[in-house]
């Protein structure tokens, strides 16, 4: 998962919108130039609403798959979850066999999606598939720092996270001085998130680093495995796929790698999670004891696939009324729901059948892991913090949290009336629009989190 927003966008992704066709046929191939610059006409026509003429270069295949109406409806559905479509970037091409794919990353408010064509030999788009942008740095907005961030109070340096097959790029950020250094590991939210967190122009974690490192806090941040190894992650790895190898053995590995630093002071390593990474926070620590302490940003209490279905519910109610198309949708989420919550009581599991993106494997890891009662058998201290306008991971999750660890003097609770899910301020219901604006962490947060570190 990335953060919970970013789970319903890889559904789609994933599932909704794919699409494949026959076999190519036999007629001269139409190659390079010529089938970028169609992939670049079709994205146009997209873009201009223009579905009747994106349609002509479809083959009998897709154009049985893909009528007028669904290509326009596909379209509206990408936008509610990757935001507006903003403009394209570059193209590049590669060869399966006998098909020629371009790809055509394009910015939306939400971030860089690669759309990908693929065009048979006689140039007739026979595949159409929406992705994470391999590169989404060619197509991010410029980074402007917080006003809490001083570049004169640290330097960067880039790290390798792990060692053998599944080693991350990292960067770790130290503050100028002597040291040793307290320093925090973040731990990314759902999807495959870059080192940054970035959400749209917004970069979560590198606010998290250059604020905390401007207060005398280092912070190690690194690419997640499955950004970096994106490629990788079908068929069996797919199917195997748990939270342990997504994520939770990356940040041990993190961990490791700070405890041999020399500006680093081993007895002070933190684990800073959002959403997802604040979620398993827990189970990390509770599989080393080098961690001194955790930070949950936005950790939820409850099932994610419930928090799935909520959110939807939520965003369908956001203009006032759901329309039958939105109710059909609602239905068939629900439905998957409850696929999810039967996976425990089925003897026969197809481990290769994906339910809302992931397969069996990672859902029943989920459906045995509670948060809450994980992070009560530890006696390590925490700091636990959300936004109230938080509609991903809501209040309801803080109360589970307050209503065990309100009384221990270890814990500090604590959440924020204008704050969204990216613990950026706003006014009124939040909605995936907000994220397309650029913004930063809050001060009180670093100030808050620093604050706790260092007393």
């Amino acid at each position: 998962m990335k953060f919970i927003a970013r789970i319903v966008l890889l559904i789609l992704l994933m599932g909704l919108f794919s699409s494949c066709s026959a076999a190519p046929g036999s007629d001269a191939p139409v190659t390079g130039s010529v089938l970028e610059e169609r992939a670049r006409e079709f994205v146009t026509r997209m873009e201009a609403g223009q579905y009747k003429e994106a349609r002509q270069d479809f083959d009998t295949t897709m154009r049985l798959a893909l009528s007028q109406k669904k290509l326009q409806d596909l379209w509206a559905t990408l936008q509610e979850q990757a935001g507006t479509f903003d403009k394209q970037g570059e193209t590049r091409r590669e060869t399966q066999g006998d098909y020629q794919i371009v790809y055509v990353t394009c910015r939306f408010g939400l971030g860089a999606l690669d759309v990908k064509v693929v065009f048979n030999s006689k140039g007739k788009i026979s595949g159409l598939f929406f992705q994470p942008a391999a590169d989404t740095t060619a197509m991010a907005p410029e980074y402007n720092p917080p006003s809490y961030a001083d570049v004169n109070e640290f330097y960067e340096e880039e790290v390798v996270v792990g060692s053998g097959e599944w080693q991350l790029p990292g960067t770790l950020t130290v503050p100028t001085g002597s040291g040793p250094f307290p320093v925090v590991v973040l731990v990314h939210g759902s999807g495959p998130n870059d080192r940054d967190e970035s959400i749209g122009p917004n970069r979560v974690f590198k606010d998290l680093a250059w604020g905390l490192a401007s207060r005398g806090i280092a912070v190690l941040r690194y690419e997640k495995r499955t950004r970096e190894y994106a490629s990788r992650f079908t068929g069996d790895l797919m199917s195997s796929l748990t939270t342990q190898s997504e994520v939770i053995d990356d940040a041990l590995a993190a961990v490791s790698l700070l405890q041999t630093r020399p500006e680093i002071n081993p007895e002070r390593i933190y684990i800073v999670g959002h959403s997802l990474g604040a979620t398993l926070a827990p189970k990390i620590a509770e599989q080393d004891d080098q961690v001194a302490g955790l930070v949950l940003l936005a950790g939820a209490t409850r099932p994610i696939e419930d928090l799935m279905l909520e959110q939807s519910t939520y965003l369908a109610h956001a203009d006032g009324e759901i329309d039958k198309n939105e109710a059909d949708q609602l239905a068939g989420l629900q439905g998957l729901v409850e696929q999810v919550k039967a996976l425990p009581d089925q003897a026969d599991i197809d481990p290769d059948g994906l339910i809302l993106g992931a397969a069996p494997a990672y859902w029943l890891d989920l459906l045995a892991y509670n948060p809450v009662a994980t992070a009560e058998g530890l006696t390590l201290p925490m700091l636990i913090l959300q936004g109230e306008r938080d509609y991903q991971v809501t209040m309801t999750d803080f109360a589970a949290w307050e209503k065990i660890f309100s009384s221990r003097t270890n814990v500090t609770l604590k959440s924020y009336p204008a704050l969204n899910h990216l613990f950026i301020a706003g006014l009124g219901p939040s909605l995936p629009a907000e994220y397309e604006v650029m913004g930063h962490v809050d001060a009180l947060v670093i100030d808050d989190i620093a604050n706790w570190i260092n007393q």
